[in-house]
């Protein structure tokens, strides 16, 4: 079943805006008809399970996990017990922590998958015993009660259209670009790589083009590596990568071959940022995590408490074991040496004095970065 996306909200200022979405075919239902509200209410005394996937890429330690947890007590009045794991990209150690939650009886879990389709069984058995799953970041398959994300399709448009910016008059159908995808097995990855092909498709030509596991630095690295090979490093026009990591192993090998080409990415990492000051890296693109993980503790609060989603979820988004889910998405902006300010800097992610230190600081001065 493929999900269609309608993005409702341009303006990040302009709050947890939502985008409807729509399945195709028949799906089972999410049992979101009764997850706006249970029989039981409970107090603020509740248990809430928090599963992140990976500890590579720095926003899931450093924004997800404390802007949740901070959220949750101030809901609760410091009263909610919050059990947390990390699963390292590993989706059999991520299904026995969900058995884990199961055992402790916590009352809802807020769970960003390692493999959306993998942890389906799981989301089951949570929600068999009793416990509602508020699907984060990545909308993982089964029986979910909420979903919050960002707009993924429009941030792969983001990046496309930014990399066109970025070639100007190179921009032609001539073109050769590197494109280095995300992992099969998160569906968020599918969706920028959608994205990003609705721009790009007919205005360049992908020479390359990977889908990169475990979203791994190493791997881009490796794959750079091999596109430059096998396209000519004198015929390399531009490089989409999905996220910054895969963004920084691109670099390491386009700067081993004496390549300059403009680079996207996703995250706005500290080190991406600092590419973009240098120009090494193009762009990045700005995702407010504090905003999402706001919205996920909102919702899994609202949920363990039996309260309805109706002032949260303002719209629905079906996956292909799923439909109508009480949704939140994000808005997204690309991130330049023309908003750094504005962004990251302005949103309390980083100092000026993070980002222009040592060998960066003579790059900043010259962007007016002070």
């Amino acid at each position: 079943m493929n999900t269609r996306m309608r993005r409702a909200a341009v303006a990040v200022a302009a709050g947890a805006m939502a985008v409807s979405l729509a399945a195709c075919g028949s799906a089972k239902s999410s049992g979101s008809d009764d997850s706006s509200a249970s029989s039981a209410k409970k107090g603020d005394d509740i248990k809430v399970g928090l599963l992140l996937p990976e500890n590579k890429t720095a926003r899931y330690e450093k924004f997800d996990r404390p802007q949740i947890e901070k959220k949750i007590k101030e809901l609760t009045n410091n009263k909610a017990e919050i059990q947390y794991n990390n699963a390292r990209q590993d989706a059999n150690l991520q299904a026995q922590q969900v058995d884990t939650m199961i055992t402790n009886k916590v009352d809802v879990l807020i769970l960003d998958a390692v493999d959306a389709k993998a942890i389906q069984n799981s989301i089951q058995k949570a929600v068999d015993a009793g416990i509602k799953v508020v699907a984060y970041d990545r909308l993982a398959e089964g029986p979910i009660s909420a979903y919050t994300s960002f707009d993924n399709v429009q941030v792969g448009k983001t990046q496309g259209e930014a990399l066109l910016k970025a070639l100007g008059g190179k921009a032609t159908k001539s073109s050769k670009i590197v494109m280095i995808n995300g992992s099969v097995t998160d569906p968020n990855a599918k969706q920028f790589k959608e994205g990003a092909h609705s721009v790009l498709d007919g205005k360049v030509t992908i020479a390359k083009e990977y889908d990169t596991k475990e979203w791994s630095p190493d791997n881009a690295n490796s794959e750079m590596e091999t596109a430059i090979s096998a396209v000519g490093a004198k015929n390399i026009a531009g490089v989409y990568s999905a996220n910054d990591g895969m963004a920084g192993g691109a670099i390491t090998a386009l700067k081993a071959a004496g390549i300059t080409v403009p680079v996207t990415g996703q995250d706005a990492e500290l080190a991406a940022v600092q590419r973009i000051v240098t120009g090494e890296q193009y762009m990045s693109v700005f995702k407010s995590y504090p905003q999402e993980a706001q919205i996920a503790a909102e919702m899994a609060v609202a949920l363990a408490k039996g309260e309805s989603l109706d002032s949260i979820a303002k719209d629905k988004v079906s996956s292909d074991s799923a439909k109508d889910v009480p949704s939140v998405l994000v808005p997204v902006v690309s991130l330049t040496t023309d908003n750094i300010n504005d962004t990251v800097i302005k949103d309390g992610f980083y100092t000026v004095a993070d980002i222009c230190t040592g060998k960066y600081k003579t790059a900043c001065d010259k962007i007016g970065l002070k």
